[in-house]
C-alpha cells in the first residue's frame, strides 16, 4: 500500500493545468463499443479507474494505440463477448464501478451486456436500478445470479425506442440508456434525464457518430436510432473536481495558483460556491487566478442573516463531489456553515479525521456537517491518517498541506484513483510530498 509524506504549513505558488475529466472519460470510453470503426480520444487521464477500464476494453478485444500522452485509438471490430461471462471479467468489472457502462452500448451493438456487481468508493447505497430499469423499457430482458452478484441484460430481436421518466437523475444510468437507446428502433424520450457536462460531451459525441439526439443539455433527451454508428475524434474536457481540489488547496495553503485551460463554461455553480466561502476565484481568459488569501476568508451568510448552508444538487446544482473540499476549507475560514451531502450518506464520515487535527466540526448526521472556521487562528496539527475514497483522500491532503508538522496518509491508491501524478504536479509548486511504498 502506497503512502504520501507531507510536510504543511509552506505556501505553494505557480501554475496547474487540469487533467481530463475522469467521469467524462469513462463513460467516453464505453462509448467506442458501438462502433467497428476507429475512434480517437484525446486528454485521456493516465489514473488508475480510467486505466482500469481501458484494461477491461483491451481483454474484451478492442484493438487499442497510445498515440500520445492522454491521446489514444480504440477500434472495437473483433470483440471477445464470451470474456464477459469469464472469472476474469467477474473479478476485474467488480473492481470498477464505471464498468457499469459498458451494459448499454454492448446490448446496442450485439443484443446482449453483462456486468458484476461494480465497486468503486464506500460512500453509501448507489442503486443500479435505474440503468437497468431503463434498459427493460427499451425491450431488453434482465437477469441477476444473486449467489455470483452478476446481472445481464438480453435483446436477441434488438431493442424499441419508447418513453421514460427515470425515477433518479443518474449520471451513469442516463449515459448507459442513451448508449443503449441511439441504435434503438424508433424514437426514445427520457425525462429527467442527467445533464452534467459529462453527459452533454458524450451526446455530443455520439452525434458525431451518427446518432440523433436532440436536448442536449436540458434534462429530456429525444433520440432517433440509427442503424450503426461511425467513428470520431474527440476530446475530454477538463476535470472540474480537480480544479475545483486546486482553488480549495489555493485557499486553505494561502498561496497563489494560476488554474489553466479550465473550461469556463463547464464549470457551473463551482466558482460562484468557492466565492461563498469569501474565496476570490479570478476569471483570466480561460484561467482561474487564486490570489494568495494572506488575510484568510470570511464566510458569507444569507440575507437574513442566517448561516450559510451549501449544499449537492444534481447538475445544475454543485457537484456532490467537491462538497468533501468544501468542507475541508471550511475549517480555516472566518465565520460557519452548515454542510448538507443530499447524494450519499457515507461521504461525511471522513470528518473525524479532521477532528483530530483540531478541525472544529459537528456532525450532526449522516448527511449534515457544521463547521466553525478558525480564521487561521490556529492551525491544524499534522496527524496520520487513511484515505477511505477519492474525494475524502483529497480533502485529507489539503488539510496537511495546510497543517503544522509532518502528516502521514496511507492508501493513497484511493487518491490515484482519480488523481494523476499528483505529488508530481504538487511538487512542481513546491510542495513538500514525499511517496512510499
Amino acid at each position: 500500500m502506497g503512502t504520501f509524506q507531507i510536510e504543511g504549513g509552506h505556501q505553494l505558488k505557480g501554475s496547474i493545468q487540469p487533467q481530463g475529466a475522469k467521469n467524462e472519460a469513462l463513460q467516453i470510453l464505453c462509448a467506442v463499443l458501438l462502433t467497428p470503426e476507429e475512434v480517437i480520444i484525446n486528454n485521456i487521464p493516465d489514473i488508475v479507474d480510467v486505466n482500469k477500464l481501458i484494461n477491461i476494453l483491451s481483454n474484451l478485444g478492442v484493438k487499442i494505440q497510445k498515440l500520445g500522452k492522454g491521446k489514444y485509438s480504440f477500434i472495437s471490430d473483433a470483440l471477445h463477448l464470451d470474456y464477459l461471462e469469464s472469472e476474469q471479467f467477474k473479478k476485474e468489472g467488480g473492481g470498477l464501478r464505471g464498468s457499469i457502462m459498458i451494459v448499454g452500448p454492448l446490448l446496442a451493438r450485439f443484443g446482449k451486456g453483462y456486468i458484476p456487481r461494480p465497486g468503486g468508493d464506500k460512500i453509501g447505497r448507489r442503486r443500479l436500478d435505474t440503468h437497468f430499469e431503463g434498459m427493460i423499457k427499451l425491450g431488453a430482458k434482465f437477469r441477476y445470479n444473486k449467489e455470483e452478484r452478476f446481472y445481464g441484460v438480453e435483446a436477441p430481436e434488438g431493442l424499441k425506442g419508447t418513453f421514460m421518466l427515470l425515477d433518479e437523475a443518474s449520471v451513469t444510468g442516463t449515459a448507459n440508456i442513451v448508449m443503449a437507446a441511439v441504435m434503438a428502433e424508433g424514437e426514445t424520450t427520457i425525462y429527467n434525464a442527467a445533464c452534467e457536462p459529462y453527459l452533454q460531451q458524450l451526446c455530443k459525441m455520439l452525434n458525431k457518430m451518427g446518432a440523433k439526439i436532440n436536448g442536449i443539455g436540458s434534462n429530456m433527451l429525444k433520440i432517433e436510432g440509427v442503424k450503426a454508428l461511425k467513428g470520431c475524434e474527440h476530446t475530454v474536457l477538463p476535470d472540474m473536481i480537480e480544479i475545483g481540489s486546486w482553488i480549495g488547496l489555493a485557499a486553505m495553503t494561502k498561496s497563489e495558483i494560476t488554474i489553466k485551460n479550465v473550461s469556463w463554461n463547464d464549470l457551473g455553480l463551482i466558482p460562484a460556491t468557492f466565492r461563498k466561502l469569501g474565496i476570490s476565484v479570478e476569471k483570466k481568459g480561460d484561467d482561474i487566478f487564486i490570489p494568495a488569501h494572506k488575510d484568510g476568508y470570511e464566510i458569507e451568510t444569507f440575507i437574513d442573516g442566517s448561516f450559510m448552508t451549501i449544499s449537492d444538487a444534481p447538475w445544475p446544482g454543485f457537484t456532490p463531489d467537491l462538497l468533501s473540499i468544501i468542507l475541508v476549507v471550511a475549517t480555516q475560514a472566518k465565520g460557519e456553515v452548515l454542510i448538507h451531502q443530499k447524494m450519499f450518506e457515507s461521504r461525511l464520515f471522513f470528518v473525524d479525521k479532521l477532528i483530530d487535527m483540531g478541525a472544529k466540526i459537528i456532525l450532526c448526521d449522516p448527511h449534515r456537517a457544521t463547521v466553525i472556521g478558525h480564521n487561521f487562528k490556529s492551525t491544524l496539527k499534522a496527524t496520520t491518517m487513511t484515505s477511505p475514497d477519492i474525494r475524502a483522500g483529497i480533502s485529507l491532503l489539503i488539510a496537511a498541506l495546510s497543517a503544522k508538522g509532518t502528516s502521514t496518509i496511507h492508501n493513497i491508491e484511493q487518491i490515484d484513483r482519480g488523481y494523476e501524478n499528483i505529488d508530481e504536479r504538487l511538487r512542481a509548486i513546491g510542495a513538500k510530498i514525499i511517496r512510499t511504498t
